[in-house]
Order: C-alpha cells, then structure tokens, then sequence
C-alpha cells in the first residue's frame, strides 16, 4: 500500500465542510461518489466501528482512530463485511488491515482546504484516483451551497 492525498479548496468555513462530511443526510450524498447506496453505520464517536456499507450491505470494516472535531478525523481500515459478516481473517481482508483514511480539514481565512490521505494498493490507485475528485467536488458543492 502507498499512501495518497486528495485534496480541495472549499468556499465555507471548516464547520460547514466537517458536517457535510459526517452529517447522516449529507454523508450518503457525496459518498454515492463511491457507490449506490453507500453510508456509515457507528456513533462517529473515537475508538467507536465503523461500518461503510453500500447498497448490498457489503463493505469495510473500520475504527475511528482519532477524531478532532472541525479539523481531523482518522479511520483505520480492519477488514470487510460481506453477506452481513465481518471477515478480519481473510487473505481479502487483510490486505486492506491496517490502512488509514485520514481527513484534514484546514482554515484559510473563511475558506477550507480539505485534504484526504489514504493508503491504497496498486490494484486500487485508478478507481481511486477517478473517484476522489469527484466525491471531493461534490463535498465542496454541498458545502458552498449551505454556505451561501
């Protein structure tokens, strides 16, 4: 895995953007980016799961690994869910074992710059370097909208 960063600036203060990221109504939006269907299951708490789940209910198994509100939130990937199963153990899961997800969000006057670090295995980098900048502007239109 390597790790890569996306990034993009936002017209909306860092409050705005971090509750577009993580609000329930908002989060499926601009993940759908990813796949029909996709939404987080977990209190958003530190240390809490995470269940990202799309419209089969398959997905990824995760913990929030660190969590400052307004300015940074961490996922540690742990494995995948598959027929409503978390699979820790198999070869499938423990290639993604261990890779983070990081979100930092960063005030430029009354402007963000959101920046996504993530650890990607090569089979994965052309879906993800497709996806991300759209996910990303669809994060910035929501967030500019609310903005306004």
């Amino acid at each position: 895995m390597q790790k890569h960063t996306f990034s993009i600036h936002i017209d909306a203060p860092k409050e705005t953007v971090w509750n577009i990221l993580w609000a329930e109504t908002t989060y499926p939006e601009w993940t759908a980016i990813f796949g029909p269907g996709s939404r987080a299951e977990t209190d958003w708490q530190e240390g809490s799961k995470v269940l990202f789940l799309g419209s089969e209910n398959e997905g990824m198994v995760s913990m929030i690994y660190r969590r400052k509100d307004n300015e940074y939130m961490a996922f540690k990937h742990l494995g995948v869910l598959k027929n409503g199963v978390e699979d820790l153990d198999s070869p499938e899961s423990k290639a993604w074992s261990g890779a983070m997800e990081n979100y930092t969000l960063t005030a430029v006057g009354d402007q963000t710059n959101l920046e996504v670090e993530m650890d990607i295995a090569e089979e994965h980098l052309a879906y993800f370097r497709s996806t991300w900048p759209k996910a990303l502007e669809k994060v910035k239109a929501l967030a500019e909208s609310v903005a306004v």
